[in-house]
């Protein structure tokens, strides 16, 4: 999705839905959308499109019943809670959150409705009090679970089987990151595997460890999702194809930037369930009563480019269960 394409569904909806706007209050509503992504990046143009999207299925037109206000990150902490505040501030009738953006409004609001997607585990996080029963004023979509993890390591191995040192590349400061290092630590020796955790908040410290890693044979990389891994997934795949490094990732834009194996989530369609929970609240639902959801889709997505040239053979096995192949 390109930039201005974006800018044109956002700013030229009113004539599309003339007459689910009748449908709507006369009231102008506001939300706010607050994302680590940059403005240009096409992931999290991509994200908020299908965000959008939904609205738009729902009823709500930009510009005739609401106003949205959005916030764009870099990556940095300090630049997420100053948006985050800039929001709060503006007091609309909902907030979208999108991944990490969740826990800095929740430093300045617990009373603005926030709906979260692409979250791993909102209760480690201290953002809801349980799944089924949120408690405050924020719900939204998780991830995965921390089973996924040992998927991860497992598709590494299926499709490079001489793999026997993993750089497990996580960010520490995620609340899912334990849980899912877990559950690869569990499974590990039963495939004959050793692992190494490398934190991804700083791209420098990405690029020492990758390289000191791949000095050794027989090595590969499992990257979790985070916002760090997200925001620099270029360096990641482009150190993964110079070392030669065979590595299996969590959402699909890792593969189709040139990552070998992804296996994870449908962002764009929790995107779109998230403009249903903001449709419900506008018309008067708490989110301590919506129920923080699991995901109904996942991608398992294969580069056979990428696979040929670290001279792999992909099992015809593995191509089968594919929902996309990179040729």
């Amino acid at each position: 999705m390109r930039r201005r394409q974006f800018i044109t569904l956002l700013g030229g909806a009113a004539a599309a839905w003339p007459l689910a706007a009748q449908a709507q209050t006369k009231q102008m509503r506001r939300i706010g959308v607050l994302t680590p992504f940059a403005a240009n990046d096409a992931e999290g143009q991509a994200r908020l499109t299908a965000f959008a999207q939904g609205l738009q299925h729902a009823g709500w037109i930009v510009g005739q019943n609401i106003r949205i206000e959005y916030r764009w990150g870099d990556g940095k902490a300090d630049t997420m809670r100053k948006y985050a505040t800039e929001l709060v501030a503006l007091a609309p009738d909902v907030i979208l959150a999108s991944s990490s953006a969740v826990a800095p409004l929740l430093e300045v609001t617990r009373t603005i409705p926030i709906v979260f997607a692409g979250i791993g585990d909102p209760v480690a996080g201290g953002y809801v009090d349980s799944q089924a029963r949120p408690g405050g004023n924020a719900t939204g979509f998780t991830v995965f679970e921390y089973s996924i993890g040992g998927k991860w390591l497992e598709l590494l191995k299926e499709v490079a089987p001489r793999v026997t040192r993993i750089a497990v590349l996580r960010d520490s400061r995620v609340a899912a990151g334990p849980g899912l290092f877990g559950a690869v630590q569990a499974l590990a020796p039963s495939i004959g595997v050793d692992l190494r955790p490398v934190d991804v908040r700083d791209a420098g410290e990405i690029e020492r460890a990758v390289t000191a890693f791949a000095q050794s044979p027989n090595g590969g990389l499992v990257v979790f999702g985070s916002p760090g891994a997200t925001i620099h997934r270029d360096l990641i795949v482009t150190l993964a194809a110079k070392h030669r490094l065979p590595a299996t990732y969590s959402a699909r834009y890792f593969a189709t930037a040139g990552g070998l194996i992804s296996y994870g989530p449908d962002f764009l369609d929790q995107h779109r369930r998230a403009a249903d929970y903001v449709d419900r609240i506008l018309k008067g639902e708490k989110p301590a009563d919506l129920p923080v959801q699991a995901p109904t889709k996942y991608e398992l997505v294969i580069s056979l480019k990428t696979a040929k040239a670290l001279g792999l053979d992909v099992p015809q096995t593995l191509l089968a269960r594919a929902d996309e192949v990179i040729e």
